[in-house]
């Protein structure tokens, strides 16, 4: 969600569960903007909430010329401070996938996570625990929910000549959809990391995507199809 449209975007997706008070909205607008210059980023997007036992984190993304190119991410546990996250890498994603449970909110918490250790010389195997950090393990659970189910319309963003990807300025909703009811928004919601919500208002470029959750992989997806 563009910061500068967050109220907008927020009152689209409300029915998802996503909802904030008029001075936590007010507080992240202004603070990512804010962000937005401090960094000298070209667009700042509030990416969502991951809701921890003792607090939440508040993730937002800076975008460079490339919307296609690396992301930055920050987080925020008050809406007005900010912390740059370190970039994801695959050693990160495995160091943290046989973490279970909810985030603790504190990103210096830290999880025992058992290693066997083999030792040639030793008939028998030893354990031994590593620490990881919940920071470590925040930037790990961002990149896969971007991998697996972030999403875009077709059409909404173009490849320049020179490289780079930018907003296709001609875009005005590639979705042929008939709606009931009065339907003024598209919604899709993922079950796999349920809290993760897309909205698309047709024929507009009004488009983007939010997680409201805990964090947590739906282990139970294939029980429910």
């Amino acid at each position: 969600m563009d910061a500068e449209a967050l109220p907008y975007a927020l009152d689209l997706v409300a029915s998802s569960g996503v909802c904030l008070s008029p001075e936590k909205r007010a507080a992240l607008r202004n603070s990512l903007l804010l962000v937005r210059r401090d960094y000298r980023f070209e667009q700042v997007r509030l990416w969502g909430r991951i809701q921890g036992i003792r607090g939440a984190y508040y993730i937002a993304e800076g975008l460079g010329p490339d919307r296609a190119g690396a992301r930055s991410r920050l987080y925020s546990l008050n809406c007005v401070d900010w912390s740059l996250l370190p970039p994801p890498t695959e050693e990160m994603v495995t160091l943290t996938a046989g973490l279970k449970g909810r985030f603790q909110g504190d990103p210096s918490y830290e999880y025992e996570q058992p290693e066997k250790k083999e030792d040639p010389e030793r008939p028998y195997e030893e354990e031994v625990a590593a620490l990881i950090k919940e920071e470590t393990r925040l930037v790990a659970t961002i990149h896969q929910i971007d991998k697996a189910v972030g999403i875009v319309p077709r059409g909404a963003y173009v490849k320049s000549p020179l490289g780079p990807v930018h907003e296709n300025r001609s875009f005005e909703g590639s979705w042929s959809i008939q709606v009931e009811r009065g339907g003024r928004v598209l919604i899709l919601r993922s079950l796999l990391w349920l809290g993760l919500t897309f909205y698309h208002v047709p024929n507009t470029k009004q488009h983007g995507y939010i997680y409201f959750g805990n964090g947590e992989k739906n282990i139970d997806l294939p029980f429910m199809l």
